[in-house]
């Protein structure tokens, strides 16, 4: 049982950690790519994005601009950029689910390749914990054994909310077992019933043809 909630403890960690990666991105002019991330109710979420110079030392050109938009799980916008090469964005979720950022490259002719930095923290990724050190005036171990309470909060409220979700899985499971035995009882009523029906047609046809 202990091993199994270290190793619970472990993916979740390395699911919290994951989310502060950065990632590069790759879109083509006249293009559209998009990236969802689950995000917790009432969960800190930051992000930050940069087009790469495709010439460094220069200005970056116009076919290398974006349009930046993101998402909740019900449409409503969190940030809007047009025509930029760069931006950051921060939110506190209103509502759980899957938040979307999308870039759109503008139509360029001939066809270029746009490169975007782009990073996405989530939960206690997404604190600065330079500001905490600073205004706490606090020593580096206290420092990481805040950041360790505050995992472990994380990690309690995250085990929770896969408890509910895994409730709702077994509802739904329960629910779809009743309604197929439910089925499959009214098929098989629908079955003897063409069945009797059947047999009294023949019986009624042969008396008439005085066979029986």
């Amino acid at each position: 049982m202990k091993s199994s909630n270290l190793l619970v403890a472990t993916t979740l960690l390395g699911l919290i950690f994951t989310v502060a990666e950065s990632m590069r991105l790759d879109l083509k002019s006249g293009h559209t790519r998009c990236i969802s991330e689950d995000v917790k109710n009432n969960a800190m979420s930051v992000g930050k994005y940069s087009v790469v110079n495709p010439n460094e030392g220069s200005p970056i050109p116009d076919s290398h601009k974006l349009s930046v938009k993101v998402n909740s799980p019900f449409g409503s916008v969190y940030h809007v950029g047009q025509d930029v090469d760069s931006g950051n964005f921060a939110f506190t979720a209103a509502e759980g689910g899957d938040y979307t950022t999308c870039f759109d490259a503008k139509v360029h002719k001939p066809e270029v390749t746009v490169s975007i930095d782009f990073e996405w923290k989530t939960g206690v990724a997404a604190k600065d914990w330079s500001k905490v050190a600073k205004k706490g005036q606090i020593e580096l171990m206290e420092l990481e054994l805040k950041k360790l309470h505050d995992t472990v909060i994380a990690i309690h409220e995250e085990m929770f909310f896969l408890r509910e979700r895994e409730e709702e899985m077994q509802n739904l499971n329960r629910s779809t077992n009743s309604r197929m035995a439910s089925l499959s009882f009214l098929s098989l009523l629908v079955c003897l019933s063409v069945a009797g029906l059947q047999l009294w047609h023949l019986k009624t046809y042969f008396e008439r043809k005085k066979l029986l």
